[in-house]
């Protein structure tokens, strides 16, 4: 832009009063915008100010308005005068105005003439070309008139918007050399032309409209070259692996060639074909014709799918075979889309048929254990073949396939055939590979879950049935569990359907024997809560408490568990063989929670007695301390209720006079505190500390009631028959027998028996051992006392099926008093609901018979099976 001389004043920007008149006058087209204004005021501010300069203007200065460019002639170069312009310039300033872009008005010294040659050239590259001619503003004045003011004319700029015309034969050169370059490529030889020049030529034509005739050129060009590949693929002579490797290098040659010419061929790509939807792009003109033309041929097809699966069967036999060649072969049936329809038909028709006789076979030849790993080995190949070059698409249905013709077929051989062995042998990580293929199969785990059911009652109906295991029962009920519990955890994944099926089938095999099981669970207990018992920790021994409880909850005669346990436990808390009362207090809160307060109130009440004892004892042991004649005995009496303990049978012994004493002693005592209370002593489960003495020296012998009864004995005489020794005691026979065997054949035989041997006959006789020897100062004999008898057993059996009985009746009862009048089958079938423990119909029956006889229930005279309660 040029600026105004040194010292020249500064224009001013705005418009005179015509000016503005003229600019509201002028249309709209001329006042484009606010910006356009402001710029041409201040180009005629500038030129205003170059004309009054007083600096001469410089030969060839250049003057920039907006991007054009204008000089002076060389040949009119002279210097302006330093006056300024006369009045002539002023008032041609309107007509400046209305040119379509500012100019400027240069005075000439001779006033002659004023050259002005704006020259405005824009140049897009790409898409549009504006051609802008030269206009020429010829300013002439009175030549031979010096004095007379100039005049200047502006003439506006005529646009003009049409193209250049193309050279003649362009088009056809043109095509030509794009013809030569394509050829070029497709024969991988060097390109003569430069590829921007091809890129400009292929734009030059579009720019043109011979988009339409080059796209077809094109697409034939490309056609004819591929018609021609197939040639090479016809020979016969070419074996397989030749033959994919020639189809492969040929399709990369076409990919690679496809690409280089789409990059010539670009701006036709994405103008005249993106803008017809119709037309395919240059890259899926390539794919149609290969698809079309070698592909789609029958032979070529063929022999390539074969190609194919031959390798693929080769890796499946254990073959190395060239991944990548497949790799590169399947991607290109999927580029070209024939992929599902000419390879993966068939490939899947072929892997159903390998893993169906390889099935068949390995079932026959092999273990379930070997088999199973060879199924999840061929899971994982036929995994890796989709990761590696198969279609993603093709995995549902080749796992589908491989997982029913190796597992589906053949569910029910490998669970008939190997879940047993797998459990038995507590095989972990073959059953959780089990678990892990069949819930991939549809029913697979139903089928493992049937037969799940089916082994743990097997197996369990062998421990619990059998009576020779009757003393390993409850351990092995206790392994067996564990085991189970592990196979779920570990294996089947904590399954809650597998979970609930070991529960159904726990309760039903240990409820085939009646009974039996909850009474051996009794005692496995209290062999463990006995003193002596060394075998655990208490940590441990709570654990094994929690495992049994297990086992508990699926007895169903939990009464039969109850007398058998309160029995046990009586003996321990009289005898003092508990090892724990912190063991006892958590078993008792244990079946407490588990069956409730009712259940465990007896047992309760047995613990109160004890600590009762122990305070009464107590105050007796005062009381002795203040008569007058202390005996040297020291009794201990534990005061029992006769509700919560067992019920015991009567027996009248002799007692030696000073017990005798002693027992009347203690009656006054207590009797006096409670009176109107009834003592009834029960000898069976009272024990003793005798001091004896030995050639060897004294001992100390613990020893039951009945043993001191005998031993005493011995303080008159050495030597007894068994006869003498039954009047002198009043034991009864077979509890003389037991206590007899236990003194003088027993580990510790303070007594000899003539003659020798393990039972006590009738004519034997018995003789005390003065050459008794033993290592431990005080020695336990009464072990005898802890041990069961047959008696004892049967007796509790027996009071137990008679509380059920009494049960049984005050249940009908209830249920009658209720209901009035009631069904023989809605009857049973409300017992069954109410009782808590297994009982048969026929039981059932003869309780209902028992009552209608004692008058608590009738019968309908007109209907035998409805009932009538009697008030």
């Amino acid at each position: 832009m040029l600026r105004p001389a040194a010292g020249a004043p500064a224009p001013p920007c705005e418009n005179t009063p015509e000016e503005e008149e003229e600019e509201e006058e002028r249309p709209a087209a001329d006042v484009s915008e606010r910006g356009g204004q402001a710029r041409k005021r201040q180009r005629r501010a500038e030129v205003q100010a170059g004309s009054r300069s007083s600096s001469p203007q410089p030969v060839g200065a250049k003057r920039w308005y907006r991007g054009c460019t204008t000089q002076a002639d060389g040949d009119r170069e002279a210097e302006a005068p330093a006056t300024s312009p006369g009045p002539g310039m002023a008032e041609q300033r309107p007509h400046s105005r209305k040119a379509n872009f500012s100019a400027a008005l240069l005075g000439h010294p001779n006033g002659s003439r004023v050259l002005l040659l704006p020259l405005c050239l824009c140049l897009i590259r790409f898409r549009i070309v504006f051609v802008v001619y030269n206009f020429i503003l010829y300013y002439r004045s009175q030549a031979r008139n010096e004095s007379a003011q100039p005049t200047a004319v502006l003439i506006p700029v005529c646009f003009s918007t049409d193209k250049p015309k193309l050279p003649d034969n362009y088009t056809q050169d043109t095509w030509q050399k794009l013809h030569e370059a394509v050829d070029a490529i497709q024969n991988s030889t060097s390109i003569k032309y430069n590829l921007e020049e091809l890129y400009q030529a292929v734009e030059n034509l579009c720019s043109y409209k011979v988009s339409a005739t080059l796209y077809k050129q094109l697409r034939q060009v490309c056609e004819d070259h591929v018609k021609a590949q197939i040639l090479l693929f016809r020979e016969d002579s070419l074996d397989s692996s030749l033959f994919l490797k020639k189809i492969n290098t040929c399709w990369q040659d076409h990919c690679r060639q496809m690409i280089m010419i789409r990059s010539i061929f670009l701006f036709l790509d994405r103008t005249y074909v993106l803008q017809s939807s119709m037309l395919p792009s240059i890259w899926d003109i390539g794919l149609e014709l290969f698809r079309t033309h070698v592909i789609n041929d029958r032979i070529v097809q063929t022999k390539t799918i074969d190609g194919i699966l031959l390798l693929i069967q080769k890796e499946r036999n254990g073959e190395a075979v060239d991944r990548s060649l497949i790799r590169s072969l399947l991607s290109m049936l999927s580029d070209l889309q024939v992929y599902q329809e000419s390879f993966e038909q068939r490939f899947l028709e072929e892997t159903n048929c390998l893993y169906a006789a390889e099935g068949q076979r390995l079932m026959q030849e092999s273990e379930v254990p070997e088999y199973l790993h060879h199924v999840n080995k061929r899971l994982e190949e036929e995994t890796d073949r989709v990761i590696t070059y198969l279609d993603q698409s093709t995995q549902k249905w080749l796992v589908a396939s491989v997982e029913k013709q190796l597992l589906g077929e053949h569910l029910t051989a490998i669970l008939q055939k190997g879940l047993n062995q797998l459990l038995d042998e507590n095989r972990i990580v073959d059953l959780a590979l089990l678990y892990q293929l069949l819930s991939r199969v549809k029913g697979g785990l139903q089928a493992l879950l049937q037969h799940w059911n089916e082994y743990i009652k097997t197996f369990g109906s062998m421990i619990v049935v059998n009576p020779e295991k009757d003393k390993t029962m409850v351990e092995e009920l206790l392994d067996f569990k564990d085991k189970i519990d592990r196979v779920i955890e570990v294996c089947f994944l904590k399954n809650e359907k597998f979970v609930n099926t070991m529960k159904e089938a726990f309760e039903t095999f240990i409820n085939k024997r009646p009974n039996k099981p909850a009474e051996l669970i009794a005692k496995y207990v209290d062999s463990k809560l006995r003193a002596g018992n060394k075998e655990a920790t208490d940590e441990e021994l709570e654990r094994m408490l929690d495992k049994i409880m297990i086992i508990f909850r699926f007895i169903h005669g939990k009464d039969v568990f109850e007398a058998f346990y309160k029995k046990d436990l009586a003996k321990r808390l009289l005898v003092g063989k508990s090892a724990s009362v912190d063991a006892e207090k958590s078993m008792l809160s244990k079946l407490k929670h588990e069956c409730g307060a009712a259940f465990t109130s007896k047992l309760e009440g047995m613990f109160k007695d004890m600590e009762l004892s122990k305070d009464i004892m107590v105050q007796f042991k005062q009381y002795i301390q203040n008569q007058s004649d202390p005996s040297k005995i020291d009794l201990t009496v534990n005061i029992l209720t006769m509700g919560y303990w067992p019920t015991y049978t009567p027996m009248e012994i002799h007692l030696p006079a000073e017990m005798i004493k002693l027992q009347e002693v203690f009656k006054t005592f207590y009797l006096g505190k409670h009176s109107g209370r009834k003592l009834q002593w029960q000898p069976t489960l009272g024990h003793s500390v005798l001091k004896a003495e030995f050639k060897e020296g004294k001992k100390e012998l613990q020893v039951s009631l009945f043993q001191t009864l005998v031993l005493l004995m011995f303080n008159e005489g050495n030597e007894f028959s068994v006869e003498e020794i039954k009047t002198a005691t009043g034991i009864e026979d077979s509890e003389l027998r037991r206590t007899l065997q236990s003194l003088a054949c027993g580990k510790a035989r303070v007594l000899n028996k003539v003659p020798k041997g393990k039972d006590i006959e009738d004519g034997d006789k018995i003789i005390f051992n003065d050459d008794f020897k033993h290592k431990l100062f005080r020695i336990k004999i009464n072990q005898i006392q802890m041990k069961e008898t047959v008696e004892e057993q049967t007796s509790t059996t027996e009071r137990v099926f008679q509380d059920r009985q009494y049960q049984i009746d005050a249940a009908i009862v209830r249920i009658m008093k209720m209901r009035k009048t009631l069904s023989h089958n809605h009857l049973v079938a409300e017992l069954y609901n109410q009782l808590k423990f297994p009982v048969k119909p026929g039981d059932l029956k003869k309780r209902i018979e028992s009552l209608i006889d004692r008058d608590y229930m009738e019968r309908d005279k007109d209907n035998a099976n409805q009932y009538h309660y009697v008030a």
